[in-house]
C-alpha cells in the first residue's frame, strides 16, 4: 500500500526506538511516532516518507498501553526537555537498556553481549543542577490554539524551552520539574519583570531586542545558587536593576552574572561576562572533591548520578596503587580527580584550552599532587612521546563526545594495548561502533547503562574491556 504525506493512519506501537520515538508497523513498514509508548494504539499523521520507513506525528492515543502514565508536567507533550515523561520510570530504565543492547548487537556486532540492567536515578525529577532557558518574541502554539476559529497571536515575551526542532519558537512554560522548584520561580519572575519594564526579548530572525537566555545553576551539595542573565546588548542599568530585584525576591541567590552575547551565535555563552553580585562562581562536590564552577564551565548536569557513574568506572578500572592511569577526553578533570586516590598517577588529555585551565585549577584547589593534564587534539597528542614522558598506562579511561573516538585514536589504542580499558559514553551507537574495532584486541566483558537524565531518552553507558591473551 502506498502511503501519502499528510495521510492519517492507525497503528499499535510495538517498541521504543532511538531518540525516544515509538515504533510500529503498517504493512511491514516501520513508522516512528514521538510521544508514544509500547502498547499504545494511536492515530497519527504521516509527515515524512522514506524508502524503508515513515515518520508521523501523534494525533490521538486511542488505547493507552500498559507503560503509559499521565505526565506530571502540562508541557510534556510539546517540550524538548522531557520527551519520555509519559512512560513510567521503571519502563524508561528497561527501554534504555534495550536501546543500548540493540546498539551493541546491531552496530557493534557483539551479539553475545547481554547488557546489564540500567542503574536508575533516585531523583527522577528535580535532578538537574543547571537549566538553560531561552527567551524570544514568538511562542509555540498548542494544537488546541491552532485549531481555534478565532485568530491566536503567537507574539509575546516567551520564556522557557525551545519546541523540538524549532529554533525560532519558545514554549512559554508555566512549570518545570527538571531542576529545583526555585528555578522556574526565578524564570517566571524575570519574565514578568521584563514585561513590566518593557524589556524586549531577543529576536533571532531580525537580531534585535535584549534578553536572550536565563541560565540557573543550583549546586547539589551546597546552598550555592547562580543566576546568569544572558543579553544581546551591554546595558548595565537594566541588568543591575534586574539583579537588585532578584536579590530582594530570592535571598537564596548567592551570585548573579551577566553574559553579553552580542553575536549571532545561538549560545548562552557570552563574548564577555560581568559579575553583578557575589563571587561569580558556585561550589559543588563529586565524591570528596570540590569544584568551583563558573557560568560557562562544564560540570556534570546530574551531580548525584555522576557519582554513581564514576563509581561504575572505578569498579571497572580495578585500579591498584601502582597503576598509571590515562583519562582521555578528560574535560575539567572531575573523573581524573575522583580516581586519583586509587592509583599512582593520572594523566588527563583534553582538547579545550579552557577546560584544561579549569582542570589544573581543580587539582590545585583540592591539593592533589598525582594528576597532570595535557592540552591538544586526542589524535595528535596521544602519541609515543606522551607515553615516554608520563609512563605507559596500566589502565585507560576514555569518555569521548557524542561522535565517539577519532579512528586514529582507536587505532592507537589497538597498537598500545593497555591491559585495562574503560569506555564511558553518552552515545551508545558510536560506542558500539568503536567497540567493534576494539574487539579485535580486547574482550568486552561488561556493558553498564547509567541513567543520568530521567524523563528523556538519553543514556550514559560504561564498558569494561580487558586485553586478549
Amino acid at each position: 500500500m502506498a502511503f501519502k504525506k499528510g495521510e492519517d493512519v492507525e497503528l499499535t506501537i510495538d517498541s521504543a526506538a532511538y531518540k525516544g520515538k515509538g515504533i510500529g508497523k503498517i504493512d511491514g513498514l516501520a513508522v516512528f511516532v514521538p510521544n508514544t509508548a509500547p502498547g499504545d494504539r494511536v492515530k497519527a499523521r504521516i509527515i515524512k516518507k522514506k524508502k524503508s520507513y515513515l515518520e508521523a506525528k501523534l494525533l490521538d492515543v486511542l488505547e493507552p498501553g500498559p507503560h503509559r502514565i499521565e505526565p506530571k508536567c502540562q508541557h510534556a507533550q510539546h517540550c524538548g526537555g522531557c520527551n519520555w515523561q509519559h512512560v513510567s520510570y521503571k519502563h524508561q530504565l528497561e527501554f534504555k537498556r534495550d536501546q543500548v543492547e540493540d546498539h551493541m548487537h546491531r552496530i557493534g556486532g557483539l551479539t553475545h553481549m547481554e547488557v546489564t540492567p540500567t542503574i536508575g536515578c533516585d531523583n527522577a525529577f528535580h535532578y538537574r543542577n543547571k537549566m538553560e532557558y531561552s527567551m524570544g518574541h514568538k511562542r509555540w502554539l498548542s494544537r488546541e490554539e491552532i485549531n481555534r476559529d478565532e485568530y491566536v497571536d503567537d507574539r509575546c515575551f516567551a520564556a522557557g524551552l525551545h519546541a523540538p526542532g524549532r529554533f525560532d519558537k519558545i514554549l512559554n512554560i508555566n512549570e518545570c520539574y527538571l531542576q529545583h522548584p526555585i528555578s522556574y520561580n526565578i524564570l517566571d519572575f524575570v519574565r514578568s519583570w521584563c514585561i513590566e519594564h518593557d524589556i524586549a526579548p531577543y529576536n533571532r530572525i531580525d537580531h534585535e531586542g535584549f534578553m536572550r537566555n536565563l541560565v540557573i545553576r543550583k549546586a547539589w551539595h551546597t546552598d550555592d545558587l547562580m543566576v546568569n542573565i544572558v543579553t544581546y546588548k551591554d546595558n548595565q542599568d537594566v541588568v543591575e536593576a534586574l539583579s537588585y530585584a532578584l536579590q530582594n525576591e530570592f535571598p537564596e541567590i548567592t551570585t548573579i552574572v551577566n553574559n553579553v552575547n552580542d553575536t549571532r551565535r545561538p549560545t548562552a555563552e557570552g563574548r564577555y561576562e560581568k559579575v553583578l553580585y557575589g563571587s561569580g562562581n558556585i561550589t559543588d562536590k563529586i565524591g570528596k572533591y570540590h569544584f568551583n564552577i563558573g557560568a560557562n564551565d562544564f560540570f556534570q548536569t546530574n551531580t548525584a548520578q555522576a557519582e554513581r557513574l564514576y563509581e561504575v568506572a572505578k569498579s571497572f578500572a580495578e585500579l591498584s596503587e601502582d597503576d598509571v592511569l590515562y583519562d582521555l577526553y578528560c574535560g575539567v578533570g572531575t573523573l581524573s580527580l575522583f580516581l586519583s586516590d586509587s592509583c599512582k598517577s593520572v594523566l588527563g588529555i583534553e582538547l579545550e584550552e579552557v577546560a584544561v585551565k579549569n582542570a589544573q585549577k581543580n587539582i590545585q584547589e583540592n591539593n592533589v599532587g598525582n594528576v597532570s593534564f595535557v592540552e591538544g587534539d586526542m589524535k595528535d597528542v596521544f602519541t609515543e612521546e606522551i607515553t615516554s614522558e608520563h609512563g605507559t598506562p596500566d589502565c585507560l579511561i576514555t569518555d569521548p563526545p557524542r561522535a565517539g573516538m577519532h579512528p586514529d585514536v582507536v587505532e592507537r589504542l589497538k597498537e598500545l594495548q593497555v591491559p585495562k580499558l574503560v569506555y564511558v559514553s553518552c552515545n551508545s551507537s558510536t560506542m558500539a561502533r568503536d567497540l567493534e574495532e576494539l574487539n579485535e584486541v580486547y574482550n568486552i566483558l561488561e556493558v553498564q547503562p547509567v541513567d543520568m537524565f530521567p524523563q528523556t531518552y538519553h543514556i550514559e553507558t560504561v564498558a569494561k574491556l580487558r586485553l586478549k591473551e
